[in-house]
């Protein structure tokens, strides 16, 4: 990612160059626009099998789970979610660069910066996992993919949190100032669903309550769409800047 202006680049040699902006949401609308056609498919062709649960009570919502293991639902899933990979490891990369210039001279940021990128690299590969291997092909698998995919994204949110926090205190941008609150209010979101998700599926489990189960897919799905948004806030952080491709000018005069 480079910030213009571009004049050190010569125009032939300038492949693609796009704002950061528009990679992000088409980032964040892929695996957002697959859920949804998840979704909305397995309530409405699949409602039956989608929400069927072991203890034969009544639920009106399939979890995720369920939503993605079935045709065409899994490939829909496994398309969007295989595209979005790519820019999130990209992305994840940018991070760590924007990190590094920030904090240059403060080893605990730079160690958190750090951290910060290897948890990112797992909740992509985690995401992958559990997308790539259903629940209804090898349950353990997916499992831990999902373990991976909660625990590394909670980790990673509270690591930017700080990161951001410090950022905020020596820096008065507007745009960074609106992104850490942001951040704040999205992890507290997040892991206050996570908790709630935890609580209903272990009474679903313990006591097979009708429509218990149904609320843990509701705070699955909240949990889901706060983890998207608060990749989003992206948006403000690398507002100003732009995805390049482009020949480097030395390369072409040989």
């Amino acid at each position: 990612m480079l910030q213009g202006p571009y004049g050190s680049l010569e125009r032939d040699g300038l492949l693609i160059r796009l704002p950061f902006t528009s990679f992000a949401v088409g980032t964040v609308l892929l695996p957002l626009t697959g859920l949804i056609a998840c979704l909305s498919i397995s309530l409405m062709y699949h409602f039956e099998d989608a929400t069927y649960t072991h203890c034969h009570v009544s639920n009106y919502l399939p979890s995720i789970s369920a939503a993605i293991s079935r045709v065409p639902e899994r490939y829909i899933w496994r398309c969007c979610i295989g595209l979005h990979s790519a820019p999130r490891y990209l992305v994840a990369a940018a991070y760590f660069n924007f990190y590094r210039s920030r904090f240059s001279n403060r080893l605990p940021e730079l160690l958190l910066s750090g951290l910060a990128l290897l948890c990112s690299l797992a909740e992509n590969t985690g995401l992958l996992l559990l997308t790539y291997v259903s629940s209804t092909e090898t349950y353990s698998v997916h499992k831990n993919g999902f373990i991976v995919f909660i625990a590394s994204s909670l980790l990673h949110m509270l690591i930017t949190c700080r990161l951001w926090q410090m950022i905020r205190r020596y820096y008065v941008n507007p745009e960074e100032v609106t992104s850490y609150r942001w951040k704040v209010r999205l992890f507290l979101f997040n892991i206050s669903c996570c908790l709630a998700a935890a609580y209903f599926f272990r009474r679903h489990n313990k006591y097979c309550e009708s429509g218990v189960y149904t609320l843990f897919a509701l705070f699955e799905y909240l949990v889901v769409f706060s983890n998207m948004a608060f990749h989003m806030t992206a948006f403000w952080d690398f507002g100003n800047k732009e995805v390049i491709v482009a020949t480097p000018p030395e390369d072409k005069r040989y």
